[in-house]
């Protein structure tokens, strides 16, 4: 026994697919949703599908397991993983590819994720490739302190990394495309460059691009192609525009059953700290600085997202013409009100 919800949620869109939402353990004390996808007799499904699969925590594995036996004794669906059909991978985070390598072991359901994404999952080495790039000159910009204990996160996390073996990706996907004749592929940048959404009907599995309760990571662009907040705001106008959606559920915590509603509050939420961040920018300062005077009590567990976070913000003030940025001697980028 696990301790997931001993019976999945499940949602029937209109037109007929089952939706289940299986909480997983991705990592030890930090939970992600992966989705299963059910069409066709109960008894004998014409298609299984299972979105993401969660990280390469310990308990992972055994979570996904439990959640379709949980799937099959309450719903009567006869799902297993060797019985899927598809695979989905909606972002390279490992936390919603990092369980890829442990189901390889239980089935040989093709592989799909966005045509960008390909070469993180068939080559892991290129994650950590992609989080290496110029680890020195990105704790310069950032104004980091030499030698303190965020330099050194920054230049080793591409090394943290979890990461699966490389996997086979069966089908490439890009921006628009029908996937399997029933999954709708959006694109949407911001929070990983390579991440999509997937609309299910009246149902859209929005992966970490919409949260119920908290806004997604961000990091520059400068540091990883497609991230930023330009990116994650305009991928937010994008999905607002669509039209039917009922409901999103995400990669993680629960569903969010007012699409709009949850983007106009993460639109503002991200306005609010842009503005913050403005009013907190008094004198030439580097990022470091900005993250030290908008969390004067930060605790290290969170350290590194919000100063990502922080120079996601200063990079998109300056994009704006609202922030000037000149450098340092030594590489830092100091910044001021334009």
């Amino acid at each position: 026994m696990t301790d997931v919800a001993s019976l999945p949620a499940r949602h029937v869109t209109g037109g007929g697919t089952r939706v289940y939402t299986l909480p997983v353990r991705a990592f030890p004390n930090f939970r992600a949703n992966a989705y299963l996808l059910v069409r066709g007799d109960p008894h004998a499904p014409s298609y299984a599908a299972l979105v993401d699969t969660g990280g390469s925590g310990p308990d992972n594995l055994g979570d996904l397991q439990a959640g379709l036996a949980a799937v099959r004794a309450g719903y009567g669906e006869a799902v297993s993983l060797e019985a899927l059909n598809r695979i989905v991978i909606t972002h390279p985070h490992p936390d919603h590819l990092g369980g890829l390598s442990a189901l390889r072991e239980h089935t040989d359901a093709p592989v799909a994720a966005f045509h960008s994404a390909v070469p993180f999952i068939e080559q892991p080495g290129a994650i950590r490739a992609a989080w290496l790039t110029q680890p020195d000159a990105q704790a310069a910009w950032l104004g980091l302190p030499p030698g303190g204990e965020l330099d050194g996160r920054i230049r080793r996390r591409g090394s943290n990394l979890s990461v699966p073996r490389a996997i086979p990706v069966a089908t490439p996907l890009h921006d628009g495309d029908v996937l399997d004749d029933r999954l709708h592929v959006i694109h949407t940048p911001g929070h990983e460059g390579n991440q999509i959404c997937l609309r299910v009907d009246e149902v859209l599995l929005s992966a970490d691009h919409l949260l119920p309760l908290n806004s997604p990571p961000l990091m520059p662009v400068r540091f990883l192609r497609g991230s930023g907040v330009a990116a994650y705001l305009e991928s937010l106008d994008r999905v607002e525009r669509l039209d039917g959606v009922t409901l999103a559920l995400g990669g993680h915590d629960g569903p969010m059953p007012d699409l709009h509603a949850r983007i106009q509050a993460l639109r503002a939420r991200t306005h609010e700290k842009l503005d913050a961040l403005l009013a907190a920018c008094t004198h030439p300062m580097t990022i470091h600085d900005l993250l030290l005077s908008l969390h004067p009590r930060l605790r290290s567990i969170q350290a590194v997202l919000l100063l990502d976070q922080t120079a996601a913000l200063t990079e998109y003030l300056t994009q704006t013409g609202t922030l000037s940025e000149t450098a340092r001697e030594d590489g830092a980028g100091l910044f001021t009100r334009a």
